[in-house]
């Protein structure tokens, strides 16, 4: 793409506390995007939490020509002067958007803010008398039983964050590509409302679910309200206002994005149900070097199948389950041996905990925990590969696997039925089996189902590494990727 076109960059990435400064994760994501897609120029939006200097963890290929940073919480200043007639309608328009999500009300303020951008911070408008007065009257008509004192400093975070992103430094692009909704989706509706480009979406987990999670357990935030004795909490309270500013930021987001991307099917019927277009909703998933796999020499041994779990040592993970599922599987097969292949350092007392549930449950001659290993120096080696993981998004550990013919027993998390079994209308046929979450028997009895049986067990890895092969390509989904952004760009 010509650098004298008038544009900063091809497309902008817009990204919320990860890349450059985070090593893997989406960070990584976009890091292997950008490196294979050299002719693309890109600009990177980066949005902290504060005006703090932060290293860059990872180098942003030469392609990645201008890197904005924006802080969600400037450094502090006095408070300035703004007019009574500027300060109102930008507070009114904030608590509104705010409270109602309504997109042709951000793109009021949006247009309300116009040139004051990089002028207004959040202290200016706050510290005006009448908007302290408007927010009092807000705060009586949807909080009158929490603290004020609390209303008015969460208030101050969710719009002091929306204006930084609304008066931050925009890149010129002819696309903007966010990697979540909440702040990062706020600035890439601004972007598609004032520039008039296209913007689009591609979400990993679900934000605005995530969010919902740590507001609701947070005890930051604590309860305000003195519900009493009521069963039901029938009055509103601080998690309430916090919930409600995420789902219309998320609201606004899904308005302005099209396409909007999830990384398998069952996100995009989440995402649907928070508010975006059917229509609009597509996947693209993750991909692995899927031949670089596929080619890895096969060095099982049939005398004793070898059954992994690749991952971290920590309760996430649940590896707990998967040695209690082991005891249930020596018991029936003394042949089966298990190895988990990951770290264990991240949570060393989780760690302890489980070796001496192996030495409680005499597994010690048939179980082992290798630490952190090379993947590929494994792969030719394992007969089945289990999960049981209490979370998970998209799991590469499956997609290596089933690139190297092996099948999987699973919980029922994020995208591994789908990459088991298949998308809708897949007649490839099951790779392995999937478990419910937190149960040693059912994981017990598909590792016996298929590791003690050899020809089911070479079908299902078939099946896997067929599927791998055809729907999840590194170099496909990247291709996807440079077709999306080559129809955006041409717009």
């Amino acid at each position: 793409m010509s650098a004298d076109d008038g544009y900063d960059a091809d497309v902008c990435l817009i990204v919320e506390g990860a890349y450059p400064y985070v090593i893997g994760g989406v960070s990584g994501w976009l890091q292997d995007l950008v490196t294979h897609l050299p002719d693309i120029r890109f600009a990177i939006a980066a949005i902290k939490p504060s005006g703090e200097s932060l290293p860059f963890r990872l180098t942003p290929p030469p392609n990645v020509v201008m890197v904005t940073e924006i802080a969600l919480a400037p450094e502090a200043c006095m408070p300035r002067a703004i007019p009574e007639r500027i300060a109102v309608p930008i507070a009114d328009a904030l608590v509104a958007f705010v409270a109602t999500g309504d997109v042709g009300r951000l793109a009021a303020l949006i247009d309300l803010i116009g040139g004051m951008r990089a002028s207004v911070v959040t202290g200016d408008i706050l510290a005006h008398p009448a908007v302290f007065a408007r927010l009092r009257r807000h705060y009586q008509a949807i909080l009158p039983k929490a603290s004020f004192h609390h209303y008015f400093w969460a208030m101050r975070v969710l719009l002091g964050g929306l204006l930084a992103v609304l008066t931050a430094p925009l890149p010129r692009a002819r696309a903007y590509h966010t990697i979540s909704t909440g702040f990062a989706g706020l600035l890439a509706a601004r972007a598609a409302r004032a520039t008039g480009r296209p913007a689009f979406i591609t979400e990993h987990g679900i934000y605005l679910l995530e969010r919902q999670i740590e507001v609701m357990m947070a005890d930051w935030i604590g309860d305000q309200v003195d519900t009493g004795l009521e069963l039901e909490r029938s009055v509103r309270d601080l998690r309430d206002l916090w919930v409600r500013a995420f789902t219309s930021y998320a609201e606004a987001c899904y308005a302005a994005c099209d396409p909007i991307v999830a990384l398998y099917g069952e996100n995009t019927l989440v995402q649907r149900r928070l508010g975006a277009a059917a229509e609009r909703v597509r996947v693209i998933p993750n991909g692995i070097d899927a031949r670089r796999f596929a080619a890895l020499p096969d060095a099982r041994d049939p005398a004793q199948p070898l059954v992994a779990l690749l991952g971290r040592v920590v309760p996430i993970k649940d590896v707990k389950t998967f040695i209690r599922a082991a005891a249930i599987v020596h018991a029936a097969r003394p042949d089966i041996r298990f190895v988990v292949l990951g770290p264990e350092d991240e949570d060393p007392e989780y760690a302890a905990e489980c070796a001496r549930l192996v030495a409680d449950l005499d597994l010690g001659a048939v179980f082992a925990f290798a630490g952190r290993v090379r993947i590929e120096d494994w792969m030719a080696r394992i007969d089945l590969l289990v999960l049981t993981s209490l979370s998970e998004a998209q799991p590469l550990v499956i997609l290596e696997g089933g690139a190297c013919g092996i099948p999987v027993v699973a919980p029922d998390v994020g995208s591994c039925r789908e990459m088991i079994e298949g998308r809708g209308g897949d007649d490839v046929g099951h790779g392995g089996i999937v478990t419910p979450l937190v149960n040693p028997a059912a994981t017990a009895a598909g590792i016996l189902a298929i590791a003690g049986d050899p020809e089911r067990r070479a079908a299902m890895g078939e099946t896997m590494r067929a599927r791998v092969l055809r729907d999840y390509d590194h170099d496909a989904i990247i291709g996807s990727y440079r077709e999306l952004y080559g129809s955006l760009i041409a717009r």
